[in-house]
């Protein structure tokens, strides 16, 4: 069973195959004209010189003296045929109209003068033989053994030379044609609203200079969208702040009473919610923090101390003597929200430092916990989003701190990622590239 054809899936390998089987189609082609021109070429110019030949040579054996006839059989032989001064070899009568057209030339030649019988001569190469008598009788066959026109053995060489030329013009043509669309994905793979936007080159081709242009300008356009949005949140927060204080202070003034309680909750939730929004927005839109050279062990080190002597239950294992140059303030505020995203469900977390394959860290932060559900585990880094059904329902939240830990390791140039652990509980891992030692 053949297996089924399937078409390349990338535009370069297409392009390529379209081009390469059109050529090798064309040259195919261009070499059956040649061939075929220059067989009936060699074809015309051979049966015109057989025709001269055969009548000059059978009447210069005519003429000649029974006794000096044999000796000039060497010099009229011919690549495709000769005479013999014989009867022939025995054969079987031409279908006269099956006739080679060799055959009618000879007649041409002879014809008239002299009586002709062609035999087909049966053997490894088949050939057939003319018989005739000369003027004093004696026999006379001429032995024709047709073959192919020669080729020039240069000629395939010089085809295969122009189809290598016209592959590797293609290769050139491809490679030209598709750099701008790979330098534009690439573009698209790296286009982040946390970092500053890198403008592709607008020179080349019209079409080639008119996408990247569209591209510049959908990068700005989606920046401006960004900020803007920021700028309105963080004018809400503001604007919101004021009243919260103010209820604050006149719940200050109320008599003690579970609504006071009760109110002063809500205002510490509200209170909460807006520092926590305006937290994920800037994580949007990326930090103007400016990234240096850290001692990773030691800043982990004093992020566990930190949460020690806090009298949290917090440990860290591994050390892995790296200095990496990253965003401190975004990679602390990163951990942070794992640690206490642990702490509120465990109790107690551990952070584990491993070195990874392509000179990449992870930094895990393991509790054990209820967990996630599996099903679950991409939908809690989106935005308020709360999975208060299989953790703890008392616990409460906004549903941003894992989406504001997701937003800046993105941003620092990381990736996070959640996976239960066996025996129970969560591993938050934050994988960083571009480790410096």
């Amino acid at each position: 069973m053949i297996p089924p054809l399937h078409w390349p899936r990338t535009l370069a390998s297409r392009l390529s195959l379209i081009f390469l089987v059109g050529l090798i189609l064309a040259q195919g082609l261009s070499f059956g004209a040649q061939f075929y021109e220059r067989y009936q070429s060699a074809k015309s110019t051979m049966l015109g010189n057989l025709e001269t030949d055969v009548s000059t040579s059978i009447a210069i054996l005519d003429r000649l003296p029974a006794a000096e006839r044999a000796g000039w059989l060497q010099r009229l032989e011919r690549r495709n045929y000769g005479y013999l001064l014989s009867e022939g070899e025995p054969g079987t009568p031409m279908d006269p109209n099956d006739t080679p057209i060799a055959v009618r030339s000879i007649e041409d030649a002879i014809g008239h003068d002299y009586s002709l019988v062609f035999t087909d001569i049966p053997g490894p190469q088949k050939h057939f033989q003319a018989h005739l008598r000369l003027g004093d009788g004696s026999p006379v066959t001429i032995d024709v053994r047709p073959s192919m026109v020669p080729l020039s053995p240069w000629l395939p060489v010089v085809l295969l030379g122009q189809l290598l030329l016209l592959i590797g013009c293609t290769w050139l043509a491809v490679r030209i044609a598709i750099r701008p669309l790979t330098r534009l994905a690439r573009a698209v793979e790296t286009l982040d609203p946390n970092t500053h936007a890198i403008h592709l080159d607008e020179t080349g081709p019209t079409e080639v200079a008119y996408a990247a242009v569209a591209f510049n300008a959908m990068q700005d356009r989606i920046a401006a969208y960004l900020k803007e949005r920021m700028q309105l949140l963080a004018a809400i927060s503001h604007d919101l702040q004021t009243p919260i204080t103010r209820m604050k202070l006149r719940a200050e003034f109320m008599d003690d009473s579970p609504e006071k309680d009760k109110l002063w909750n809500d205002l510490d939730e509200m209170e909460h919610l807006v520092r926590e929004g305006v937290a994920y927005a800037r994580s949007i839109h990326g930090s103007t923090e400016v990234s240096c050279r850290i001692d990773l062990d030691s800043f982990l080190d004093s992020l566990v101390f930190d949460y020690q002597d806090m009298g949290k239950e917090v440990q860290l294992s591994g050390k892995n003597a790296a200095v990496i140059d990253i965003r401190p303030h975004a990679l602390r505020r990163v951990l942070v929200n794992l640690i206490d995203n642990a702490l509120k469900f465990a109790g107690a977390a551990e952070i584990v430092v491993e070195s990874k394959a392509g000179a990449n860290l992870s930094i895990q932060v393991l509790d054990r916990g209820p967990g996630i559900a599996e099903q679950e585990l991409a939908e809690v880094l989106k935005p308020f989003y709360r999975v208060e059904s299989s953790r703890n329902r008392s616990t409460g939240g906004t549903g941003l701190g894992l989406a504001i830990a997701q937003q800046l390791a993105l941003a620092i140039g990381g990736s996070l990622t959640l996976r239960n652990r066996d025996g129970g509980g969560l591993c938050a891992e934050l994988e960083l590239s571009h480790q410096e030692s």
